[in-house]
């Protein structure tokens, strides 16, 4: 195998880009070359650890030229977590780069030439998140817990996580002094054998509402009230906590039984003026303050006047239905989950809104139907999965010809292939507004506005 540099090889290089998981890009006589720690517009000296047929890694010695956004990353274990990966890089720039990549991905893979506007970020990017999901293990007879390390299940023990709340914090480290006393050995994956296997804290900003999961492998919880004890002295303002059972030798982290263990099965939050009720499974974005921005986004691309059809496709439990009910006279949701249908029903009801209809199936299959039966849509609004639209759901798009479509999107990369569809079947995409879901990390989300024309 001929390549421009081997194994062991030390070297000098310019860092290009960024990976998707925030790994430095250099080139070497067209080669690229991988290098965890590097940052854009730095010169670095490496060594070659590892050479593929189209591509190799390196290892980061010295910075000889530093990237002018270039900080000491806060957290002390940023370089094993997996789950930040831009920590080095201020604010600024981290914002800089998620503009440009954005713009990169729509002109590289999808051929479009509409403007991407600067990205809306956050004030203070720190402590977002409103959900936290916590491995367990146990290590020489000592509890760890923590995120899972870069490409792998191996826990990185965190003492603090600097993205998630106070409470999160909070209840991590009670359960990791108090794990083995209240008889919740952590699972070990390998073995199949302990109970603990996640902590689970959700929290409603708005409300101040607190959900603490505990996620086991077996219902019985021998300790259970002194368990229920502890979560409420550590955390005063828990109002419910749940037991999961995942017997399943699985990734997953939830399996399919819920018990409640105290207090209510759902906590509230409120986005905008629209208050939602979440329950241990259901999908609600993580960061709510960049949430109002993003379905805000969304309603002003929408630009209702008051007697307009949306239809909403990928719906969920209904958050950018409802903000889409204040402004249009008819809202119709499609999700294929028929909990998320039953919980937007519920959230629909629960706000007075008497405009919205919503049914469980595939958005692919629904919308025809309800365009045969005289229901069509002004505008259509989609929010699917990282995988992007289905297939046979743009051609939908494209045959029922609704005038407007906003693309919400949770990667950029699918978003400009689908785009690229529906511009072939006849649409313009207008505008590209990114929108910082998630500082601290290379993912971004984007909402679009396409015209048909």
């Amino acid at each position: 195998m001929n390549t421009p540099v081997n194994k062991n090889d030390q070297l000098t290089v310019y860092i290009e880009d960024l990976t998707h998981d925030g790994s430095g890009v250099a080139k070497v006589d067209g080669y690229p070359l991988f290098i965890h720690g590097g940052l854009p517009d730095e010169k670095a000296e490496v060594r070659v650890v590892k050479t593929l047929k189209n591509y190799g890694f390196a290892k980061l010695l010295h910075i000889v030229e530093p990237s002018p956004f270039r900080v000491e990353a806060p957290c002390p274990v940023f370089y094993e977590c997996g789950g930040c990966q831009l920590q080095h890089i201020n604010y600024e720039g981290q914002l800089k780069w998620k503009e440009n990549m954005v713009r990169n991905v729509m002109q590289r893979l999808g051929k479009i030439d509409a403007p991407v506007l600067p990205v809306k970020g956050m004030k203070n990017p720190w402590e977002y998140r409103n959900k936290s999901q916590i491995p367990f293990g146990l290590v020489d007879g000592k509890v760890i817990a923590g995120f899972y390390q870069a490409k792998s299940h191996r826990i990185a023990d965190t003492p603090t996580c600097l993205i998630q709340s106070d409470e999160a914090d909070r209840l991590m480290r009670a359960f990791k002094e108090n794990a083995l006393k209240l008889d919740l050995v952590p699972y070990n994956e390998d073995t199949k054998k302990g109970q603990l296997r996640h902590l689970v804290v959700r929290k409603g900003r708005a409300t101040g509402e607190v959900m603490v999961v505990l996620v086991t492998r077996h219902p019985k919880l021998s300790k259970m009230e002194a368990i229920i004890e502890l979560i409420r002295e550590v955390e005063p303002k828990v109002t419910s906590i749940m037991q999961n059972i995942n017997s399943k030798n699985t990734n997953v982290i939830f399996g399919d039984q819920t018990n409640l263990l105290w207090g209510k099965p759902t906590i509230e939050d409120l986005i905008g003026d629209v208050r939602f009720e979440i329950s241990a499974r259901s999908f609600y974005q993580v960061n709510p303050e960049q949430t109002e921005v993003l379905y805000q986004q969304a309603l002003d691309y929408a630009q209702l006047e008051g007697d307009e059809t949306v239809i909403d496709a990928y719906c969920g439990i209904g958050t950018i239905s409802l903000f889409l009910a204040q402004k249009a006279k008819q809202v119709l949701g499609v999700e294929i989950v028929p909990q998320a249908i039953e919980d937007a029903k519920r959230n629909a009801e629960l706000n007075g809104f008497t405009n919205t209809f919503f049914e469980a199936g595939p958005a692919e299959e629904v919308i025809p139907r309800w365009y045969k039966e005289g229901k069509t849509a002004d505008v259509l609004v989609v929010d699917p999965p990282r995988k992007g639209c289905d297939e046979a759901l743009l051609t939908t798009i494209i045959e029922q010809r609704p005038k407007r479509v906003v693309y919400v999107s949770c990667n950029p990369a699918t978003l400009a292939r689908d785009l690229r569809i529906l511009e072939d079947g006849g649409y313009k995409t207008q505008e590209i507004q990114p929108v910082d879901m998630f500082p601290q990390t290379t993912h971004c989300e984007v909402v679009t506005w396409l015209e048909l024309v």
